[in-house]
This record gives C-alpha cells, sequence and structure tokens, in this order.
C-alpha cells in the first residue's frame, strides 16, 4: 500500500482460491493511545496471526505485512494480541517436535479455508477495542486505506449489513450467501468465525469519509484510487486536522524477537 510503513510477515496464508473481492475490519483489543501499530504488527507476527494491514487511526500509523494479493492468517483464531493459551515453541524458544508441527499444520488447514477466500480478502486489524468502536473517534488514515481497496475494485458495500455491538458479535449473523458477495465486512461476520468485534462501528461513515466532496456513497462504489483529484482530496484530507496528531511512545521493541513472548500484554504507561 502507497505510504504504508513495512513489516513482512514471516509467513502469509497462501494462494487466494478466488471469488468476490472483500476486506474484513477487525479490532485487536488493545489501546490505540498505548500500542503502536508497529508494536501490534510484531505481536501478530509471533503468534503467526499477520493480516493484511495493521492500523492505529488515533495517530494514522499503518504498517503492511502482506502483499494484497495473498492470502493472510489472521481469520479464525483470536481475535486480540495475547495468545488464547499457553504459548508454542517459537514463542517459548523451544524446537517444535513431530506433535507441534502437526497441530500446525491441523491450524493452518482451518485458517486457509476462511483466509483464502476470495481474489482477494484483505484483513484490516485495528488497533482498537470492540466494546469503543473505532469509528466514534479519530480515523486518521482511513481515506488512504480506502481508496487503496477502491483500487483494487473492493465495492464500498456491505452486504450484511452492519456489525452487531459487542459482545453481541458472538451471536451475529455469519451468512454464507452475503459472504459470497464480496464487500466490507466485520470479523464477526465471518463464516465459521466467533468472532465478536469490531462492535458497532458505523459503517457509512467508515466508508464514505473518503468519497470527494459532493460525491454520495453509491457514487464513491465505483471510485478508483488511481485518480489524481481523489489522491489530492486524499492528502489534504489526511492531514487536516491538528488536533488528530498523537504523539505515541516507541514501543517497537515491546514484544522483542530475542525474548520468549509474553502470554499476556501489561499497559506500558
Amino acid at each position: 500500500m502507497p505510504g504504508a510503513g513495512h513489516k513482512p510477515a514471516a509467513a502469509d496464508g497462501g494462494q487466494l482460491r478466488g471469488g468476490a473481492p472483500r476486506v474484513v475490519w477487525q479490532s485487536l483489543d488493545a489501546d490505540p493511545r498505548v500500542v503502536s501499530a508497529r508494536s501490534a504488527a510484531q505481536r501478530l507476527n509471533q503468534l503467526g496471526r499477520p493480516s493484511h494491514l495493521v492500523w492505529n487511526p488515533l495517530a494514522g500509523e499503518i504498517i503492511q505485512l502482506i502483499p494484497i494479493v495473498r492470502a493472510g492468517r489472521s481469520l479464525g483464531g483470536s481475535e486480540g494480541l495475547e495468545h488464547p493459551g499457553p504459548p508454542g515453541p517459537e514463542e517459548a524458544g523451544t524446537i517444535a517436535g513431530p506433535a507441534d508441527r502437526a497441530a500446525a499444520v491441523r491450524a493452518d488447514c482451518r485458517l486457509a479455508a476462511v483466509n483464502a477466500e476470495g481474489r482477494l480478502c484483505v484483513q484490516i486489524c485495528v488497533v482498537a477495542f470492540a466494546w469503543e468502536p473505532f469509528t466514534s473517534g479519530p480515523m486518521a488514515g482511513l481515506q488512504a486505506i480506502v481508496r487503496w481497496l477502491d483500487s483494487w475494485g473492493i465495492r464500498r458495500q456491505w452486504p450484511a449489513g452492519p456489525p452487531a455491538p459487542f459482545p453481541h458479535g458472538h451471536a451475529g449473523d455469519r451468512s454464507r450467501r452475503l459472504w459470497a458477495a464480496g464487500g466490507h465486512f466485520g470479523a464477526s461476520q465471518v463464516p465459521s468465525w466467533t468472532a465478536a468485534g469490531p462492535g458497532s462501528i458505523d459503517v457509512g461513515l467508515l466508508t464514505s469519509l473518503a468519497a470527494p466532496r459532493g460525491v454520495g456513497l453509491q457514487q464513491a462504489d465505483v471510485i478508483r484510487a488511481d485518480s489524481a483529484d481523489n489522491a489530492d482530496s486524499a492528502d489534504n484530507a489526511d492531514g487536516a486536522d491538528p488536533r488528530h496528531a498523537v504523539a505515541l511512545p516507541d514501543l517497537d521493541g515491546i514484544f522483542e524477537t530475542s525474548q520468549p513472548a509474553a502470554v499476556a500484554l501489561t499497559r506500558v504507561s
């Protein structure tokens, strides 16, 4: 993605299998005032669950881990940055045995089933809480993200409607028919995944903010990022409000790969 930072994932989800292009928005259950996008991306890499993008909407920091033409690995597992159980061999710094490798293969099969669906299945992990929808605050960098998705032919439509408020997403509609239509989805709307996030985000606000002045949401469906006028508008919009500028502490080393990964995150003061 143009303008994004990069932290390449150690592994992606493999080849995409075709179908309508889509994007999935998910929350990482992390405080955007405390955790940087780069630090979150590093943690997802450690957990073996890298997404395509990690975005801190408060700071406007965007990190890309996986090329958009490859499958991600963030769908189908834990939503947050904490390990749901004991750390795996790679996290604990030990050598994986035959049983560990077999478990990893089984996990890969589960991931591939949903992560590789669609000719594009973009996964955007937002440094935010599901119980505090990220659309209720600053969304610095949103225009660049949505127009990048536009440029790859992902329509600004929400076939399954707005995601359910937290914690009711666990019981949300995960229709295969709606999923097959492509477009934008919340993690709680992904088939075969019991995710609860990203909460009750404002879907109209999320996909209409990137539209040029005077263009409605329906017209915005066909906007492409390679339009020079749109690109100029996005550049101006991203930096328009200085109130959204936030200085984050340098957290790039919060999850050092040379150390065993923590089972739980602690707040950084």
